[in-house]
């Protein structure tokens, strides 16, 4: 018995795993094809890529819905990794909800028995039929003998088990990635591959989710416009959680809003003040803010639910948030990418050319009214574009917030046509540009620095020209100059010679196909074909180089000339 019990372990585990290795390289062959110019039928442009991207997320989506709890919520984590996934991907992920079919009654009653015990005698009417289930768990509607009206989130029977053996097969693709000479240069899959595995780890702990539900609780205690569940704690365990029911209309349902009498402008303005203060004054912000995850009370408050993904600002980014600001109301790019370079937002050691010249298309048009309807969108959909592909990846952190954001953003103008989160972010920016949140001696500090450092420079400049003009007198002194804008422009002219030389060498041999098939030897003709296949496909990488290229080129292009 126990023999066959093993088999058919291994059976499942092996099964199981040629599953997810089936679709991995699917994936990977999908990305491979997409990448071909020549894949496209009538020629490669923007819109066709964009309409294959689309298609492409969409099947993901189904097969991380197919293979189960720990994918969807991997395809949640895949979502804020644009460097990893083409942008069109990194959206549709990003609207991933994992909606399954719920489980029994019985084995939901089972769990509750072995997670508390003695204390199910507290919780009476439970109802049989959840009111939501996912893939971690179900939510069910009860009544304590107290009296107090409760939701209790169940996880599904035997979640862990498989969670384990999933994340295992995951480690594994991760170091077959990470092998491979193309796909591992730039990425670290193991690391990708061990983070997902700590989060979905803590994320099957549910008093982790019922600390973060407390916090987040507290945060608006003072504010009526906005209601956060409060944790029944001693019915609360690692896959129990207990929360007050709070019934409201969803967020998005802007007929039944007018329905109760609530103004829908009001429930946007409210929603986007509430998520700038978590941002600006907290640091600590709900993660997955989608319509599901909102209501509103009979009152016109806002009220939040699940609390399984939340995010946290590090202490080193919100120190250096107010500099941030203040440079980019002064729309100084080259500042704002210092400061966001300090504060780790964007990596050292990188080429910031382009990164420049985004941002300040970004503040061109974040900060000219009248004010885009949709500016975080757009701006998200420029971030993923430039993140993909490059050697550097932007934080977790930042994307959660953009996706927030640009979450909020759908939300209001839903609600209202006239939504502009770009205004309603004014008043809880504006202490930002005049403190950088350190005190009230902050421009005291900083011209102290800014004193401290020119000094420094000064006291060591006459020691620096003086070993400079010893190199000079000995002859090895070397002037190295490097102009980002003249370098990419000089790499692409090369790309450009080179293509066309390759397209004078295809022509050339399809002349010699032309004369030797109109020959008494038309088989000749086979050898210029044969050396003209490698010159076709170099040809080919070439042209998709080009356009990849030509993005950059074509923003920068869009600037005023100054």
């Amino acid at each position: 018995m126990i023999l066959f019990s093993r088999l058919k372990s291994l059976l499942r585990r092996a099964f199981r795993g040629l599953h997810i290795w089936r679709a991995v390289l699917t994936l990977l062959f999908f990305l491979w094809w997409d990448a071909r110019a020549f894949s496209y039928p009538g020629g490669l442009t923007q819109e066709r890529r964009e309409a294959r991207q689309q298609g492409r997320a969409r099947w993901l989506t189904q097969e991380l819905l197919r293979l189960g709890s720990a994918f969807i919520k991997l395809g949640q984590l895949l979502s804020a990794r644009p460097d990893v996934l083409p942008a069109g991907w990194v959206t549709e992920l990003a609207a991933l909800q994992d909606r399954v079919p719920s489980f029994s009654f019985d084995r939901a009653q089972s769990v509750l028995e072995e997670e508390l015990g003695a204390r199910c005698a507290e919780i009476i009417d439970l109802d049989e039929q959840p009111i939501a289930a996912a893939s971690l768990a179900q939510v069910h509607r009860a009544s304590l003998r107290s009296g107090r009206q409760v939701v209790l989130k169940i996880q599904r029977p035997g979640l862990e088990s498989l969670f384990r053996l999933d994340l295992e097969v995951m480690q594994q693709v991760a170091a077959v990635l990470q092998r491979h000479p193309k796909w591992g240069r730039g990425r670290d899959w193991v690391a990708i591959a061990q983070e997902c595995r700590r989060v979905l780890l803590r994320e099957l702990d549910f008093r982790l989710e019922a600390q973060h539900a407390a916090r987040f609780r507290q945060q608006f205690l003072d504010d009526p416009n906005i209601r956060v569940p409060g944790v029944v704690w001693e019915l609360s365990t690692r896959r129990v959680l207990c929360l007050d029911y709070l019934p409201g209309i969803k967020i998005n349902d802007r007929q039944a809003l007018l329905d109760a009498g609530i103004d829908p402008s009001k429930v946007a303005e409210i929603g986007s003040a509430s998520y700038l203060q978590q941002l600006v004054r907290y640091g600590f912000f709900h993660a997955d803010p989608h319509p599901g995850n909102l209501a509103v009370a009979a009152d016109g408050a806002l009220i939040y639910y699940d609390f399984g993904m939340m995010g946290q600002l590090s202490e080193r980014l919100r120190r250096r948030l107010g500099g941030m600001v203040r440079a980019a109301a002064a729309r100084d790019a080259a500042s704002l990418v210092d400061e966001m370079q300090a504060a780790g937002v964007i990596a050292t050691g990188v080429d910031v050319g382009p990164v420049r010249r985004l941002v300040r298309l970004m503040l061109k048009e974040a900060l000219t009214p009248p004010f885009s309807s949709s500016v975080i969108q757009k701006l998200s959909g420029d971030l993923y574009e430039l993140v993909y592909g490059q050697p550097f990846r932007l934080p977790v952190e930042l994307i959660f917030v953009m996706r927030a954001l640009s979450t909020f953003e759908g939300v209001g103008k839903s609600l209202d046509p006239g939504f502009s989160l770009v205004a309603i972010a004014k008043p809880y920016l504006l202490p930002l540009m005049t403190s950088s949140g350190s005190g009230s001696n902050d421009l005291l500090n900083e011209f102290g620095r800014q004193v401290g450092a020119i000094s420094s420079r000064a006291v060591g400049l006459p020691r620096r020209l003086d070993e400079s003009l010893e190199r000079l007198e000995q002859g090895d002194l070397q002037l190295q100059i490097r102009m980002g804008e003249s370098d990419r422009q000089f790499r692409r002219m090369v790309t450009a010679q080179n293509s066309i030389g390759q397209s004078v060498l295809l022509g050339g041999l399809a002349v010699a196909a032309a004369l030797m098939g109109a020959s008494s030897r038309p088989l000749w003709a086979l050898l210029p074909l044969g050396a003209a296949l490698p010159v076709g496909m170099g040809w080919l990488k070439l042209q998709v180089k080009l356009r990849r290229d030509g993005r950059i080129e074509t923003l920068s292009g869009s600037e005023p000339s100054s």
